[in-house]
């Protein structure tokens, strides 16, 4: 498994993304480019205005494919993604 994770800064209205953000994942459909997505967290820190997107797939191949996707959304509202970073997940659990 493998997982892109992007880093976000946001301002006071983080509703609006993460309500954003749950309208595509909870959609029926994922958005042209994202099939391969296996599992996806958003973290949010409202303290300091930051927050985290990890998107995990099956292959490193989706991940590209994911991350092109990815890389042509802009984040909603005020934030904008201060960087991506991608890992080989070898362990992984959810309870």
């Amino acid at each position: 498994m493998h997982a892109r994770v992007a880093t976000f800064e946001h301002g006071a209205d983080v509703d609006q993304m993460i309500e954003a953000v749950r309208k595509d994942v909870e959609g029926d459909t994922p958005p042209p480019g994202l099939e391969g997505i296996k599992g996806m967290l958003m973290l949010v820190d409202r303290a300091n205005n930051k927050g985290m997107g990890i998107v995990l797939f099956d292959t490193e191949e989706e991940m590209r494919r994911g991350d092109a996707a990815l890389n042509e959304m802009s984040p909603s509202g005020d934030a904008h993604r201060t960087g991506v970073d991608f890992y080989e997940v070898p362990v992984s659990r959810m309870a």
